[in-house]
């Protein structure tokens, strides 16, 4: 079985004006069937929402704590809920 879920990640580093965001979103349009958004934040993070099939928000965060990110991941902090709904395709905001 593979619930539908949503992710929660806030990602910590050398993030922010190194393309994260657009690297989000394309590895999670790559993934498939993912929803949400990847955001700056003023402290240097960026906050990323994604919502869908459970093992695809596993195989972005995965993504999200690995060495293929542009930029430098010093650590990765996640909450995981149900699904909201509300966004259409996943966007850099």
């Amino acid at each position: 079985m593979n619930e539908d879920a949503r992710l929660v990640v806030w990602v910590r580093g050398r993030v922010q004006q190194v393309g994260f965001r657009w690297f989000t979103r394309a590895n999670a349009l790559e993934i498939g069937k993912l929803t949400g958004f990847a955001l700056n934040l003023d402290d240097g993070r960026v906050q990323v929402v994604a919502e869908g099939p459970r093992e695809n928000c596993h195989r972005l965060l995965e993504w999200l704590g690995s060495a293929d990110t542009p930029g430098r991941v010093d650590g990765v902090t996640e909450i995981w809920d149900t699904p909201r709904g509300g966004y259409e395709g996943f966007a850099i905001r």
